[in-house]
């Protein structure tokens, strides 16, 4: 992929917030440590918790560079106070417009309630509206995860209906790049 059509491998939030991309093995024990913390927390919003494992940590970050490149996938480290707090990411599914991306976060719940994730997600929002023909940013998140819809709110998505992968439902919310603007607050960089 052109570099010129990657976003940024590091995205400064304020002086407490940083989103980095992930530097693959070197991150395996403090992302595998969060992420022991965070099984209860995320349970009911990331299926993916259910098969948390040392390998299955390593195994996701050996494929984030390979994706980084391939333009699917662009990983992230939410890293608050120096210390990985999170994950999100900008990535596309099968039948994501060609025009977006979508954005996707988690966080450790001791850095919940502080407006992280959204921070992060505008962040994440920024970095897509700077990629070439990149119009519309959606978030997709279970009915009943509140807090991720909380986010969408806060940062100007509109909610655009509800999706459905077989018997799993989602609610969709779309942002475009007028929208973000008429959103105060701007990430530095």
């Amino acid at each position: 992929m052109d570099l010129a059509a990657q976003p940024p491998q590091v995205i400064e939030l304020d002086d407490r917030l940083t989103l980095r991309r992930f530097e693959g093995e070197a991150d395996v024990p403090e992302l595998h440590r969060v992420i022991d913390e965070s099984v209860e927390h995320l349970r009911p919003w990331m299926g993916w918790v259910a098969e948390h494992s040392l390998a299955s940590t390593t195994a996701f970050l050996a494929r984030r560079a390979e994706r980084w490149e391939a333009g699917e996938e662009f990983s992230y480290a939410i890293v608050l106070d120096g210390a990985i707090s999170g994950a999100c990411q900008l990535h596309r599914r099968e039948d994501t417009p060609v025009d977006a991306y979508e954005i996707g976060y988690w966080l450790h719940p001791a850095a919940t309630g502080r407006g992280v994730a959204a921070r992060a997600a505008r962040g994440l929002a920024e970095a897509a509206f700077r990629l070439p023909g990149v119009e519309q940013v959606l978030v997709v998140h279970e009915p009943h995860n509140h807090a991720s819809g909380a986010v969408a709110a806060r940062l100007g998505f509109t909610e655009q209906g509800r999706l459905w992968e077989g018997d799993d439902e989602y609610r969709v919310w779309r942002l475009t790049r007028a929208e973000l603007a008429r959103v105060p607050g701007r990430v530095r960089g």
